[in-house]
């Protein structure tokens, strides 16, 4: 599967004229629970040839790119412009796919001109409401009630654990599920609830409709309380409009990106 991945990158940039310069796992594989029948869950960040930015009509153009699921590849992504306007949002879903630990595709020399920005436009507070609302939205679709969707814990358990993250480290969140419990949990019997949830996901169980598990619930529970009732501080957020610019103008210029015109 990996070399099929390579393989769609690869006529992907070819077919669309464009260089990608990062591509990663952002599903339940780069959590670090996949069961074998997970999707591969692909996304990347790529440039146009530098002409594609320089007309009236940019603003309209499509700045994604989106390939039909098929064969468990759920495969998109985002254009440099718009993933510079994300990151000086501090966007998290773009911040979690460059700490994934699997990547797919790396130009080093753009990449790491990218992350070197990452801290100037990190803003914990606006990961902080996305999150909280992953969280809130998540727990009462499908956690609510003595028979609950297992799965779904998952899904509000992560973005919990995200805020407590940013709370305790101050720092980007990681995108291992398992990092986050090992450094943030510390009540045993609610490790090893997660632990056992965890297992049974790896195995490949279905994880549908069961009763509730109370510790993992009660969990949940009180820490939806506890932030719902903590003042989260605003900050005085400096978009690096510039610096991001800067950066855009830079990348556009490398010889990799000049000979797709």
């Amino acid at each position: 599967m990996i070399d099929v991945i390579g393989d769609k990158l690869l006529e992907i940039q070819k077919k669309e004229n464009v260089h990608i310069f990062y591509a990663c796992e952002s599903g339940s594989r780069a959590w670090g629970f996949p069961s074998a029948n997970s999707d591969y869950d692909v996304r990347f960040v790529y440039v146009r040839p530098k002409e594609w930015y320089l007309s009236i009509d940019v603003d309209i153009k499509r700045d994604v790119i989106e390939v039909p699921i098929s064969d468990k590849l759920d495969i998109s992504g985002w254009d440099l412009r718009k993933a510079l306007g994300l990151l000086r949002k501090s966007n998290p879903p773009l911040l979690e796919w460059f700490s994934s630990p699997i990547i797919y595709l790396r130009d080093a020399e753009i990449t790491d001109k990218f992350l070197s920005l990452m801290p100037l436009c990190y803003s914990p507070t606006a990961c902080i409401y996305h999150y909280l609302n992953m969280a809130r939205n998540n727990f009462r679709e499908y956690l609510k009630g003595e028979v609950v969707s297992v799965k779904k814990y998952f899904y509000v358990m992560r973005p919990i654990l995200a805020i407590k993250w940013i709370e305790t480290k101050g720092s980007i969140v990681p995108m291992e599920f398992g990092e986050l419990v090992k450094e943030l949990i510390t009540d045993q019997e609610l490790r090893r609830e997660i632990d056992s949830l965890i297992v049974r996901k790896r195995c490949g169980d279905e994880l549908k409709r069961e009763p509730r598990i109370e510790p993992i619930s009660l969990f949940i529970e009180n820490e939806l309380k506890r932030l719902e009732s903590t003042v989260i501080k605003k900050q005085d957020d400096k978009p690096q409009t510039e610096l991001l610019n800067v950066l855009f103008r830079e990348i556009l210029e490398m010889p990799q990106i000049a000979k797709l015109n």
